[in-house]
C-alpha cells in the first residue's frame, strides 16, 4: 500500500469516527447508528496494519456498545487485532464470539472444508457470507503467526469443549418450540461464553 492509499484509509476512518460522534450528539448522548458505521473501522485499521489503532477502536467500541452482539467478521477482526497486540485472552474470547456468530469463518480463513454442524437456514446464509464476503486468509503473510495460533487454539480441548456444547445447544434450538425451554437453552448458550 502506498503512502497516499494509507492516507485515504486513515481519512475514511476519521470520517466514520466523526459521523459516529455526530450521531451520538444528535441522539442526545446515545448512538443510533442504524447504518452500522461502528463495524467499519476494524477492517480499515487491519488493511493498513495499524493494530494499535484497532485496539484503541475496540476499547472505544466496548465502552460505547457494551451489549452489541456484533457479527462474525467483526469478532474475527477483534481476534486478529488482539493477537497482534498480545492480548491473548481477548483474542480467544473474540474467536469464540466469531464462532458463535458464524461457525464457518475459522474454516474459511484456514482454507479448511466448511463443516455442516448446525444445518439450518441461518447456517446456509453464514456459509454463503463466509465464502463471498470474508476478507481474511491464512495465505496473507501478515497473518502467518495468527494462523499458527488459531490452528492450535481450535484444536485445544477448551475450544473443542466450547464448540461442541454450543453446537449441541443450537441443534436443540432448531427443534424446540416450548418457550421456557428455548429461553433456558438461549441462557445456557450465553453462559457458555461467560464461563469460558
Amino acid at each position: 500500500m502506498t503512502e497516499k492509499q494509507e492516507e485515504r484509509v486513515r481519512a475514511k476512518i476519521k470520517k466514520i469516527r466523526s459521523a459516529l460522534s455526530a450521531d451520538k450528539r444528535f441522539h442526545g448522548g446515545y448512538f443510533d447508528d442504524s447504518r452500522g458505521l461502528r463495524y467499519m473501522p476494524p477492517e480499515l485499521y487491519l488493511r493498513i496494519n495499524d493494530y494499535k489503532g484497532a485496539a484503541r477502536y475496540f476499547k472505544w467500541f466496548d465502552k460505547n456498545f457494551p451489549d452489541d452482539i456484533g457479527y462474525g467478521m467483526f469478532w474475527f477482526e477483534y481476534a486478529i487485532s488482539s493477537f497482534k497486540n498480545k492480548k491473548m485472552e481477548i483474542a480467544e474470547k473474540s474467536i469464540l464470539k466469531s464462532f458463535m456468530a458464524n461457525d464457518y469463518l475459522i474454516e474459511q480463513f484456514l482454507g479448511l472444508p466448511l463443516k455442516d454442524r448446525i444445518n439450518n437456514e441461518r447456517s446456509e446464509w453464514h456459509r454463503k457470507q463466509a465464502i463471498e464476503n470474508f476478507l481474511y486468509s491464512e495465505e496473507n503473510p501478515e497473518f502467518a503467526e495468527f494462523s499458527i495460533w488459531l490452528k492450535n487454539f481450535i484444536e485445544s480441548s477448551e475450544f473443542l469443549n466450547f464448540s461442541n456444547k454450543y453446537v449441541d445447544i443450537e441443534i436443540k434450538l432448531k427443534t424446540e418450540t416450548e418457550v421456557s425451554k428455548r429461553s433456558a437453552l438461549l441462557n445456557k448458550s450465553r453462559q457458555l461464553l461467560d464461563d469460558y
